[in-house]
């Protein structure tokens, strides 16, 4: 796989709860009113414009549900589709085919979704050195195929997980007491467990950057500037002056984005990426 968070065996995990989610004991529908060895083709249709996502998931679910299944794909993945484009024509079992169409159909739409939007922020940025981070924000046990969509989409996947990278916002701080506690205990934290994961830290205003730089810089590699205006964070960003990497994050929407991407930051982090965003509209449509 080409992502970082993306595994087979991650993907495998996924498309196996899936499927028992929803067909549990058996599709009875298909049981009952298809023979078994009935034989068929459907074609799947956009009934929206945007980013085509999911086809190459779509393939490991019909080969995971049914090895004999054949699809003969148009729009891969990353494709720009208008509405009544054909993203792809499927053949085999029926009942397969019934099986797994909302699976499938669930897993792409909002796919393209994810890909649509981020691609289009991404444009709204313009001309600038940042790069567009998803977040945390997602949707328990769909989060491998949610990043990925926003790979897809142009969008760079922060951490998978809390357990690939320390993120000390502002609750940790907060309890740890302070900015220069929380960076000093993960430090001894990290060193006693010989961990080897970046280290970011919320600021909410300059004087705790002013707190961050005043900390020996060993163990953090990034600052994240939450809920700033843009004034301040290019002031924040001056301040920083290139010893950290800067992450803008809090109420960025489309409104802001371009100005966020102009102060100077690295990353701009959106969490409705994931979070709001709306499925692009598709259908199975059975071909006689």
């Amino acid at each position: 796989m080409n992502f970082k968070y993306l595994t087979e065996e991650g993907l495998h995990q996924f498309i196996q709860s899936a499927l028992q989610e929803d067909i549990g004991r058996g599709d009875h529908t298909s049981l009952a009113a298809i023979s078994a060895d009935k034989k068929g083709e459907a074609q799947l249709w956009v009934k929206e414009a945007g980013i085509m996502a999911g086809i190459t998931l779509a393939k490991k679910i019909y080969a995971t549900f049914d090895k004999e299944i054949a699809m003969e794909v148009v729009a891969e993945d990353g494709t720009v589709v208008k509405s009544g484009h054909c993203a792809f024509t499927v053949s085999g079992n029926v009942r397969a085919i019934l099986s797994t169409e909302r699976l499938i159909l669930n897993c792409m739409q909002r796919m393209s979704g994810i890909a649509t939007y981020t691609h289009y922020l991404k444009t709204l940025m313009g001309e600038s050195k940042a790069q567009l981070l998803d977040t945390r924000k997602t949707t328990p046990n769909a989060r491998i195929i949610e990043k990925w969509a926003v790979a897809i989409g142009g969008g760079t996947n922060h951490r998978f997980g809390l357990y690939d990278r320390i993120l000390l916002k502002d609750n940790h701080i907060d309890f740890a007491g302070g900015i220069e506690n929380a960076i000093t205990r993960t430090r001894r934290y990290l060193k006693e467990n010989q961990l080897d994961l970046g280290v970011e830290i919320e600021v909410r205003n300059l004087e705790e950057i002013e707190q961050v730089l005043a900390v020996k810089t060993e163990g953090v590699d990034m600052i994240m500037l939450d809920n700033m205006s843009i004034q301040m964070m290019r002031k924040a960003v001056q301040l920083i002056d290139g010893r950290f990497k800067t992450e803008a994050s809090g109420s960025i929407n489309e409104k802001n984005i371009h100005d966020v991407a102009h102060t100077g930051v690295d990353y701009i982090s959106v969490g409705a990426l994931t979070h709001t965003v709306r499925s692009i509209d598709m259908s199975l449509k059975a071909l006689r």
